[in-house]
């Protein structure tokens, strides 16, 4: 596994006595892995690098946890930099920022279409690798490869610039800490054409506490 970087900062997890405790897996029983999960920040999390964003969890297991975050267009074009990249890319067309570590770094997530039965194609990419299962699974793939000879496969794909990074077990006690919702993947997520709207869309569907939860104001104080 990568090595990962402790991201804890001083005003992780601050709590805001007005927004109580729910259920972080909203009555699903806890994972063994976290991979393929979403995790949504509650109102407590209050890190600038997270607060009200949605990251994809890409690998977990005892050494630590990594992940993208889905939400945060990064401003700078994808064709100024990957332009062979950029005809499979969705709208917008930029690099996202994955995270604070490793910002020179770039992954890429990419949605496939369906394979027809009995094609006898496998229609998964060489250096491609599932993270969200379905119909029109998403996985991580190889940048150095060439786009243009899988591009009939692709419905969708995403370049993010960084990643969030967990030490083993610290990624479990922010959950129980109420600084994540630990929430299923829809595949649609990692490539929504409303990326910056995501957080709010899947607290809303999940229903219940935690459709509450997206009406939370930024700033409580002001409420």
């Amino acid at each position: 596994m990568t090595p990962l970087v402790r991201l804890r900062g001083p005003s992780w997890g601050m709590p805001l006595p007005t927004f109580g405790p729910v259920d972080p897996y909203s009555g699903r029983p806890r994972p063994a892995s976290l991979a393929g999960s979403l995790l949504v920040a509650t109102p407590r999390l209050v890190d600038p690098n997270f607060a009200r964003r949605v990251v994809l969890v890409l690998d977990h297991g005892d050494q630590g946890a990594l992940g993208v975050v889905l939400d945060r267009p990064g401003g700078v074009d994808v064709a100024d930099v990957l332009p062979r990249w950029a005809p499979v890319v969705t709208p917008p067309r930029q690099f996202f920022v994955g995270g604070p570590v490793a910002r020179n770094a770039v992954i890429g997530l990419l949605r496939l279409r369906p394979t027809p039965p009995g094609s006898g194609v496998s229609g998964r990419p060489d250096g491609w690798r599932q993270v969200v299962p379905g119909d029109r699974p998403v996985g991580t793939v190889d940048l150095d490869g060439d786009p243009s000879a899988f591009a009939g496969c692709v419905a969708g794909a995403r370049l993010f610039a960084g990643y969030a990074g967990w030490a083993g077990g610290q990624l479990e006690d922010e959950v129980d800490e109420g600084s994540w919702f630990v929430l299923p993947a829809l595949e649609r997520d990692p490539v929504s054409a409303d990326p910056e709207g995501l957080w709010r869309r899947v607290l809303r569907r999940e229903g219940g506490s935690l459709a509450l939860a997206a009406a939370f104001p930024e700033d409580p104080t002001r409420n």
